[in-house]
């Protein structure tokens, strides 16, 4: 074999490697837009769902769905089949993600290629971090660490074909966000009156990302964590002081019904 036959058979041995290896996208699969909402709660924890539109080549139509069945294929099977774009976006380095699921839907329009939705769901903890600026009152501030977007030279940005959506507790206020949401358009201009879902779209820089809401705590919960409170400060003392109060209050009934 001349050099020249050497070279052409071990760039292909190259071009084969590379288009097997774990996290290389294969030209059979194209992620052509990512949908991120992450829903918040009170308690600092989010449940995130990552819708991602796949585009598959005709050559691969029976490999997606013979994968879609299989048992147990897990997400980083799917990475190295899809590519390394097929990943959670919302993660929190130090505690990580729980209850994830990957929903692999049907393909559709199957004509030179087909298109499928996949769809990530899972928990994260401490996506916000909570303060009490007064009485049943508390302030809710999203942490930018937990996202993993793109990484541009200014930091974390969206991508051309992504959406990130954030929506608050029922009840809850959004204060403040930063970049301006783009949607809905009027939430920065009637002072996020009645907003409780907000989305940014494609290219937006997510360095500086802000967003922060307020919750009031009911009377009711402010009486349940009250009690939550003590009894995490006394432990099972509280049970000897109820029963010790208890029989204080019979003893004195007794007393001022036969003395």
């Amino acid at each position: 074999m001349d050099k020249r036959a050497a070279a052409l058979a071990a760039f292909a041995s190259m071009i084969v490697l590379l288009a097997y290896a774990p996290g290389v996208s294969s030209a059979s699969y194209v992620i052509e837009g990512v949908n991120v909402t992450v829903t918040l709660n009170g308690t600092t924890n989010a449940h995130v769902n990552d819708i991602i539109q796949v585009f598959v080549s005709n050559t691969s139509l029976v490999q997606y769905s013979t994968a879609r069945v299989a048992l147990n294929l897990t997400l980083s099977k799917w990475q190295e089949l899809v590519g390394s774009g097929l990943e959670p976006h919302i993660i929190n380095q130090k505690s990580g993600i729980y209850n994830f699921r990957l929903l692999p839907g049907p393909l559709t329009n199957v004509y030179n290629g087909g298109r499928a939705y996949i769809e990530m769901s899972y928990d994260v903890h401490n996506v916000t971090t909570v303060d009490q600026v007064s009485p049943r009152d508390f302030e809710y501030t999203f942490n930018d660490n937990v996202f993993n977007f793109e990484h541009a030279a200014s930091g974390e940005v969206l991508g051309q074909n992504m959406t990130l959506s954030v929506e608050i507790p029922k009840g809850a206020a959004i204060t403040s966000t930063y970049p301006l949401p783009d949607y809905p358009a009027s939430a920065f201009t009637n002072n996020y009156a009645n907003v409780t879902f907000v989305s940014w779209f494609r290219a937006e820089p997510l360095s500086n990302f802000a967003l922060t809401f307020n919750q009031q705590e009911s009377l009711q919960d402010e009486v349940v964590s009250f009690f939550n409170g003590v009894y995490n400060a006394l432990g099972v003392f509280i049970y000897v002081i109820v029963i010790a109060i208890i029989v204080l209050v019979a003893a004195y009934a007794y007393y001022r019904t036969n003395g």
